[in-house]
């Protein structure tokens, strides 16, 4: 089963936790975006693992992006 970790506001990409093939659990980091100067992490919503990270460090994301794909 395939998850899409979307972004839920307009933001800039702050940095990438997890890596690709990382296996990871339900509230681990993947990604922490900023808005307005504010850290907002982007939880794992599942178990599973990282099968591909769509964004990169400096990106700007809007609602409904796709940032990380679980597995």
């Amino acid at each position: 089963m395939e998850l899409t970790v979307r972004a839920e506001m307009v933001a800039s990409v702050h940095s990438i936790v997890a890596q690709v093939g990382d296996a990871v659990v339900a509230g681990d980091t993947l990604v922490i975006l900023e808005s307005m100067k504010m850290e907002i992490p982007v939880l794992a919503e599942a178990d599973g693992k990282v099968g591909e990270i769509s964004v990169q460090p400096g990106d700007v994301v809007r609602e409904g992006d796709i940032l990380v794909i679980l597995l």
